[in-house]
């Protein structure tokens, strides 16, 4: 089975344990996945097997979509419910209107910092490890893009809001900061993604789902999504299968080629400044 599964990551699993479940059932240890999820979060996790292992890095680009609950007036070291207190104001005042208007500030570029409980690396080393050694440690900054953001609900103790956001995003950090412009602490609650670039929600399936071999695989074809396809011949294919570097006739800064098998075989991007030479990035033995 080569390709990608969507699933809907239950709350308490992590990542990897999802990973493990669809080795187990598939017998194969051929499976990663793509976009991180928190334990606490639920939602699109995309999955990967076989072959499909080989185009992960080309959907880690994508925006993704997002709906989070946060609890008002506390803040935790993890920046979610399931960290320790670390900032409890009770008594607050919080009308809609300036909750909406603070949302949709966040509406494009920012300058957002590292959560220290996060697989980040500095020095080597994971930020969580820092943390679960008491060890100080400077969170690093990243450039990260909220492309739209809106509030769907509040009741002055909670409020829950979706956004669509760019790769390296962590809600947690937004939320965070949400609460930094409002003037009151805020964490997480829940979160559940929605999407993550072209992959839905409705298109998921359940753990569940797999346990009972109801398995929906998307092709290699279909994953590579807005990826030009050129069909080849048998001559072509044993030159793409060395890892030749080819004439650039195909008008795009990547292309993918398939055999008469309608496999894919191999994936190329543009090698020159003058856009004359494409060479392999992936080639699919």
């Amino acid at each position: 089975m080569n390709g990608l599964i969507l699933i809907d990551k239950p709350v308490g699993y992590t990542s990897r344990d999802v990973v493990n479940t669809v080795g187990r059932f598939l017998n194969t240890k051929k499976v990663g996945h793509a976009g991180t999820l928190d334990p606490i979060a639920t939602g699109v996790l995309v999955v990967a097997v076989g072959t499909g292992l080989k185009i992960l890095e080309f959907l880690n680009h994508n925006d993704k979509e997002y709906i989070a609950t946060v609890k008002l007036g506390i803040e935790t070291n993890t920046l979610d419910v399931t960290g320790e207190v670390i900032k409890n104001v009770e008594n607050y005042f919080l009308d809609s209107n300036k909750l909406e208007k603070v949302i949709k500030s966040f509406k494009g570029k920012y300058e957002q910092v590292v959560p220290l409980y996060s697989s980040v690396k500095v020095g080597g080393k994971r930020l969580y490890k820092y943390a679960r050694e008491n060890i100080p440690v400077e969170l690093p900054k990243r450039e990260v893009e909220i492309y739209d953001i809106k509030l769907l609900d509040y009741n002055h103790k909670e409020f829950t809001f979706k956004a669509t956001v760019s790769k390296g995003t962590y809600i947690r950090s937004l939320i965070r900061d949400i609460g930094e412009k409002l003037g009151i602490p805020c964490t997480m609650k829940e979160l559940r993604r929605t999407r993550q670039g072209r992959f839905k929600i409705e298109d998921t399936i359940t753990i569940e789902d797999i346990e009972k071999g109801k398995i929906k695989t998307i092709s290699l074809e279909e994953s590579l999504g807005d990826i030009k396809i050129v069909n080849v011949d048998d001559y072509l294919e044993k030159r793409i299968k060395d890892g030749a570097i080819l004439e650039n006739r195909y008008q795009d800064k990547i292309v993918a080629f398939k055999n008469k098998k309608n496999d894919i075989i191999a994936i190329y991007e543009i090698y020159d400044k003058d856009n004359k030479k494409i060479k392999p990035i992936k080639v699919f033995k």
